[in-house]
């Protein structure tokens, strides 16, 4: 099987293990913004946020090396049973403890929240540990199929706590805990997760080996959870809990191009890890960076024209203030994922700590931004300081990748795109319904434009099957 054939098939299978649960997310948000007070609103965000902070921390990110090592360990089952235990031998304890510790010292909540936002670490921390552990050992349908699983009971939990039982914020999480729960009994039956495990394959020396690459990637995760979610730390302290529920609901929208990004790295990261060795790698590399620019500028172009559409069917009314957000966001969005796609070549390269550096840098630009300008400009601070951290995180990551392998790109042609988005972005902003129209006719012409080669191979793949 080709190179090509093999990412379009990654991306296909993980592609429908993202894209079905973003939709019961879809469906589930009009209830949740509905049903909770924006204090329980912005709560509920900021647990998530707290929770997806210390997960990295507390592991030293040590799964992140279970999904390149075990692509190495193919086919040796005892190099991939030694890779595995040692991993849950470092995850479980951790975050146990960690739980302990959450449940204690959270001030903010009350007992029974407190309880539930201890087990969510939990099973959360675990859930993507063996998240990684499948992708791993390359089954991705059941990686697809767990996310479909969790996202579908975390769905059917927030109809009945928060819809029909009116359990609020307590209902959110109770849901969030039952799904992931559901999720790591999925994964560990399908995988028969205990025929890899053993205490006699537990190494103070592969530990260690599989720390010193994974630990350069605690900085890196803690840089992007400072570029994705500092911004509503910053809105929270100085503007308050209700500004950061408009903003979190702004980004609501945006969030579905991170669908594709991280469709994009997952996929990418096993594709571009197994072809690092080949001669061509670096023509292979620029046939598909400029294939991928191609496809997120007319997804990135679809959701701009979508925006005022998905803004009135999706989003309450009482958060209006969000509507200038999101196509400022979008764009920043579109150089995240951009910026991912090197991120897939570092792995490829294991230069973990190039990935930290600069996602620490962009994080910096997008702190010192938010606190200049959060209290002049409000939650225009949030998205504005996003939107110029990614772009940055994009340039140096293409400069820096490009020392040490070559990586050709049609320049013109990307800054071109760059400035058709910036167009639509503004024609969005005069909330016209003629001018919207137009938008949306632009938004399928240029998809189709630029990739209509992609079109073309869906459709003849259609027309066989």
């Amino acid at each position: 099987m080709s190179r090509a054939h093999e990412l379009v098939k990654n991306f296909a299978v993980l592609s429908f293990g993202k894209f079905l649960p973003k939709i019961v997310s879809i469906i589930t948000l009009p209830i949740v913004t509905a049903r909770l007070s924006k204090t329980e609103y912005g709560t509920y965000d900021l647990i998530i946020t707290l929770v997806m902070l210390a997960i990295p921390i507390a592991t030293m990110q040590i799964q992140s090396a279970a999904f390149r090592f075990l692509i190495d360990s193919r086919g040796d089952y005892e190099k991939t049973s030694e890779i595995i235990t040692n991993i849950i031998v470092v995850v479980f304890p951790i975050t146990l403890i960690v739980s302990v510790g959450i449940f204690v010292f959270i001030p903010m909540l009350d007992y029974l929240e407190r309880l539930v936002v201890a087990i969510y670490f939990l099973v959360d921390s675990m859930a993507i540990c063996l998240g990684q552990v499948v992708r791993g050992l390359g089954k991705n349908k059941i990686y697809s199929i767990s996310s479909i699983i969790l996202a579908s009971v975390n769905g059917a939990g927030i109809i009945l706590a928060v819809e029909i039982m009116g359990k609020g914020l307590l209902g959110v999480m109770v849901s969030l805990v039952v799904a992931n729960f559901a999720a790591i009994i999925y994964l560990c039956i399908t995988i028969r997760i205990w025929n890899y495990l053993s205490m006699c394959w537990v190494s103070n020396s592969k530990i260690k080996e599989l720390l010193r690459y994974s630990w350069p990637m605690v900085p890196n995760n803690l840089s992007t959870w400072i570029l994705k979610l500092s911004d509503r730390i910053i809105i929270t302290l100085f503007l308050g809990i209700t500004e950061n529920a408009v903003y979190s609901v702004a980004n609501k929208i945006p969030n579905l191009l991170s669908i594709a990004q991280s469709v994009m790295v997952m996929a990418w990261q096993e594709n571009a890890s197994i072809a690092v060795g080949d001669k061509d790698a670096g023509k292979y590399y620029s046939r598909v960076l400029n294939q991928v620019f191609d496809l997120m500028f007319g997804c990135t172009a679809l959701l701009i024209a979508g925006t005022p559409i998905m803004f009135r069917l999706l989003i309450n009314g009482k958060y209006e203030d969000a509507y200038f957000q999101i196509p400022v966001l979008v764009l920043g969005m579109f150089f995240f994922v951009m910026s991912s796609f090197f991120g897939g070549i570092y792995v490829a390269h294991k230069k973990t700590l190039n990935v930290g550096i600069s996602t620490m840098v962009a994080a910096a630009i997008n702190i010192i931004l938010d606190l200049c300008f959060v209290q002049n400009i409000g939650i225009w601070a949030g998205s504005l300081s996003t939107l110029i951290s990614y772009m940055f995180l994009y340039c140096f990551r293409l400069v820096n990748c490009r020392k040490f392998q070559q990586i050709d790109m049609n320049i013109k042609r990307q800054l071109g795109q760059l400035s058709l988005l910036v167009l639509m972005i503004i024609i969005c902003f005069k909330q016209s319904l003629i001018l919207n129209i137009v938008n949306l006719v632009l938004g399928a012409v240029f998809f189709l434009i630029f990739n209509l080669g992609i079109v073309r191979r869906i459709l003849n793949l259609l027309h066989k099957r």
